[in-house]
This record gives structure tokens, C-alpha cells and sequence, in this order.
């Protein structure tokens, strides 16, 4: 059974930094392609970063140049490194996982349950 668990979130001032993690767990086909995606209340889920199989990243406009995402190819986990944040970034935060790279569509198979980053002015 796939298990994807986010940790990490939390509470943030406008211009600090937080770093979430993504573990996964029981995924047996090699190393899935995996992604961020994130939702605000109110809005739908936004896909924001993802990384293939060999390091190649995508963004969204709207976190370009503050925010990277990396992964553990080794221990299977993913991270996002959130820089310069923005009040406009708060969100639940989710991670997914799929042996497609679906990009940013919010069409992968596998997701966690997401940690909530708030961000204050």
C-alpha cells in the first residue's frame, strides 16, 4: 500500500522560510515522478513544483524564484525549500506521487494528506 505522509508545515511571517517534507512509503514500481500541489481556502488544488526521475523541475509563475523543490532519490522522500513567502502562500499543502509524470495536472495517483503553511503580514 502507497503511503505518502507531508510533515513540516506550519506558521510564517511574510519573508521567512519553511521547508516541507514528503515521505513515501510502500511504492514498489522504482522511483515514481512526484509533485507539489497546494490549496488555499476557498480555491482549487494548484499544482506548484514537481521533478522527474533524473532532477529535470517544473514551477508554477507563482512560486518561481523562491521556491525549489528537491527529492531523496535514495530514501524516496521529497522536499520543497519555500522561500520569501508570501501571505498569498498560505495553503494546505499536499504532495503526490504516480508512475506518469502528470506535470502539474492534479491527475497523480498517489497523495498525502497534507500540512498546513500559514503565512502572516
Amino acid at each position: 500500500q502507497v503511503q505518502l505522509a507531508e510533515s513540516g508545515g506550519g506558521s510564517a511571517q511574510a519573508g521567512e522560510s519553511l521547508r516541507v517534507t514528503c515521505a513515501v512509503s510502500g511504492y514498489t514500481d522504482g522511483n515514481p515522478y512526484m509533485a507539489w500541489f497546494r490549496q488555499a481556502p476557498g480555491k482549487g488544488r494548484e499544482g506548484i513544483a514537481t521533478v522527474d526521475n533524473h532532477g529535470t523541475t517544473g514551477y508554477a509563475e507563482a512560486v518561481k524564484g523562491r521556491f525549489t523543490i528537491s527529492k531523496d532519490y535514495a530514501k524516496n522522500t521529497l522536499f520543497l525549500q519555500m522561500n520569501s513567502l508570501k501571505p498569498e502562500d498560505t495553503a494546505m499543502y499536499y504532495c503526490a506521487a504516480d508512475r506518469i509524470w502528470w506535470w502539474l495536472l492534479p491527475k497523480y495517483a498517489y497523495w498525502g494528506q497534507g500540512t498546513l503553511v500559514t503565512v502572516s503580514s
